[in-house]
């Protein structure tokens, strides 16, 4: 398992929101879903892309930006353009006054805007739901990504362009897994940049020391690893490993792992009806007890506390009354 396959494993798209807007200025919406990731990308004309604080992007055909949330953002025909419309969590669309707008502004299966024959035509792909182990990449992109059309070339922008409007059994999966493998493209290309700052542990992959080791972590977090095992592993000294580790990745084996196996156990206990013993032992934990230990020093609260918090939807994106929603 890679760096990037090992954390986009678990938050993988599931329902995500995906539309074709088509828009003819003058035109705004204001975006305050929370959603931890939003990708857009042009396919015909241009718009401004004007975060909460950080300079505006203009995005033109071919380019993809990806906003990482929470914080709101404006889409628009011209940066100082006033918005007409608000995009709150779950993809509820209103006016600013609160007035419902999905369904004057609906334009087809999965297509909303302005006008039909519109001059600017925007792919939207939003995940809305923020899976734990994201949290070391989401840390790791700043609040606008851009990637030009010169920067990158990706063949699934037409397939995804393709499918979007397409209502087939099944549609919604195969647009979260088209969805999935933009967003690795788009990270692939971002982070392999020349000069790029890639994060950390994207670098450390590539070491010939510290990358088998966080393979080995990843791939077997419920193995009773201890730092000397691991360096035998890797053919390396012990006190060499914890060096190296600790100088690439910013912390130590065994911190590295704990914080692994913790977000594998949140999403567990989100995502399954699994009993927190069972969850425990998957994650590498000797019981519900240990678990519920670390669980409660790290994170605050206990893990059956965590499970009840997201299924009553506390602090989760997407969780309001879909009133108004834009249909994806």
């Amino acid at each position: 398992m890679d760096a990037l396959a090992g954390l986009l494993d678990g938050p993988r798209a599931r329902g995500a929101f995906l539309l074709r807007m088509v828009m003819e200025p003058p035109w705004s919406v204001r975006i305050e879903d929370r959603a931890p990731i939003c990708l857009m990308s042009m396919t015909r004309g241009e718009a401004w892309i004007v975060p909460e604080s950080g300079p505006p992007v203009l995005a033109r055909p071919g380019d993809i930006v990806v906003a990482r949330g929470p914080d709101p953002y404006t889409v628009a025909h011209a940066r100082d353009a006033e918005p007409f419309a608000r995009i709150g969590p779950g993809g509820v669309c209103t006016t600013l006054r609160g007035e419902p707008l999905a369904e004057s502004m609906d334009l087809g299966v999965r297509t909303w805007g302005n006008a039909a024959d519109g001059s600017a035509t925007m792919l939207v792909g939003t995940y809305l739901m923020e899976g734990e182990i994201s949290g070391r990449l989401l840390d790791a992109l700043p609040p606008l990504l851009v990637l030009t059309a010169e920067e990158w070339n990706c063949s699934v922008m037409p397939l995804l362009d393709e499918e979007i409007s397409r209502d087939e059994p099944g549609q919604s999966v195969v647009l979260d897994r088209l969805l999935d493998l933009l967003l690795i493209a788009v990270l692939r290309a971002w982070f392999n940049r020349p000069g790029a700052d890639a994060p950390a542990w994207y670098r450390a992959m590539g070491d010939p020391v510290v990358g088998p080791a966080l393979r080995l972590l990843q791939n077997d977090p419920a193995h009773p690893w201890t730092v000397a095992a691991l360096a035998a592993k890797c053919g390396v000294s012990r006190a060499g490993l914890a060096r190296r580790f600790g100088e690439l990745v910013g912390e130590p084996p065994m911190a590295y792992l704990t914080g692994w196996r913790l977000a594998l156990a949140a999403d567990l206990l989100r995502e399954s009806d699994a009993t927190v013993e069972a969850i425990a032992r998957q994650v590498g934990y000797g019981g519900a007890f240990a678990l519920s230990a670390a669980f409660k020093r790290v994170r605050g609260v206990s893990p059956q506390e965590h499970r009840t918090n997201c299924r009553n939807g506390k602090g989760i994106p997407g969780s309001e009354e879909a009133g108004g929603r834009v249909e994806p």
